[in-house]
């Protein structure tokens, strides 16, 4: 047992006698320890029965929509566990809120990997190529996903995939403006939202195959192995719908380190050791899994491209709103509202290149 664990959070007695009628090996909670993570849900890795498992809820103060998250999750992750997308297995999950104290919650398989935007092991570290192929293994790891029948696994009932392009621009300039009801919020200037904007709704793909989508893939989001470059799993499913699995990949060149913009260093030590693929390398690297890319129009990924830096934008704006208002601290807010402005200055050079 851990005396680290708030029972308001995790009650160990009733975790324990779930367990027991989910048929679970028995005996004690052994090496019981929260994790820390880039999220706000709580994270407690624990042994029983000689089987490792981590647990996954909410944070201890509820949000509205958090247990439907965590519904949301565990199905997409239960979907997946046929198929070889890298990503943590659920054991168990336990969709009764009334169980554990009002939270949802699951059991899933430990992930033994690192963070590399937070940590570099002396193996990434000390060698370009590993990290080259580290980048080639993110796109891979992507496509893999991108290759899932949605349908096939179960999933042909999640999310609202008719019109979900279409809605997208409109989606999110409704978002930007709902900002503005907070007080203090002098509203968004951003150069270049009108420009990206109408870019957006005059390029539209007109053709494009619905499919999982992750909806926050970049490096932050990954685990890889300790002992090589491959993608141990993808983390933090908090955002994932039945979209165009595409906006993944031009999430993940939105947010890729590029020297000239200083995300490099927002990428932390895989961004600043350098010595990772170029955006061209990444698509290549998703274009080699043929599943991933039938039906669906690769020429394009520069609007998705822009999309992600929109989208992205927007949201992290919405910190900078908040901290406007005094709801959160400045130098996050200013420090968001520098990277949206980045954001925009990426989706404008590749809309002139």
């Amino acid at each position: 047992m851990s005396a680290q664990i708030d029972p308001d959070v995790v009650d160990l007695k009733v975790l324990a006698a779930w367990m027991d009628g989910q048929g679970l090996p028995g005996g004690p909670l052994e090496d019981v320890r929260p994790l820390s993570g880039g999220t706000q849900n709580v994270l407690v890795r624990l042994r029983r029965g000689g089987r490792e498992y981590v647990l996954r809820r909410g944070p201890k103060h509820l949000r509205a929509r958090t247990n439907d998250v965590l519904r949301r999750e565990a199905r997409v992750l239960t979907a997946l566990d046929g198929t070889d997308v890298p990503a943590p297995r659920v054991i168990a999950a336990c969709t009764d809120e009334q169980v554990m104290h009002g939270a949802v919650f699951y059991l899933m398989t430990p992930v033994e990997g690192f963070n590399a935007t937070t940590e570099l092991p002396a193996l990434h570290a000390g060698d370009p190529a590993v990290r080259h192929r580290m980048g080639l293994e993110a796109a891979r790891a992507l496509a893999a996903l991108g290759a899932v029948d949605h349908e096939a696994v179960g999933l042909g009932d999640f999310g609202r995939p008719e019109g979900f392009l279409e809605r997208q621009v409109s989606r999110w300039l409704s978002e930007l403006d709902s900002y503005s009801a907070l007080e203090g919020y002098p509203g968004p200037q951003i150069p270049g939202l009108a420009e990206v904007a109408g870019w957006l709704e005059r390029n539209r793909p007109l053709h494009w195959r619905p499919g999982i989508m992750h909806g926050d893939y970049h490096l932050a989001n990954l685990m890889f192995r300790y002992d090589g470059p491959q993608v141990a799993a993808i983390v933090d499913w908090e955002m994932c719908t039945i979209g165009d699995p595409l906006l993944d990949l031009g999430w993940l060149l939105a947010t890729w380190p590029d020297e000239r913009d200083g995300s490099a260093q927002i990428a932390g030590p895989l961004g600043l050791a350098g010595g990772l693929p170029s955006p061209a390398e990444l698509v290549a690297a998703y274009a080699e899994r043929p599943e991933a890319v039938a039906g669906r129009d690769l020429t394009a990924i520069d609007w998705y491209t822009v999309l992600a830096c929109f989208k992205l934008g927007i949201v992290l704006e919405g910190t900078h709103a908040r901290a406007c208002a005094g709801k959160a601290p400045r130098e996050t807010g200013d420090l968001l509202h520098s990277i949206t402005l980045a954001l925009f200055d990426r989706a404008r050079r590749i809309i002139a290149s």
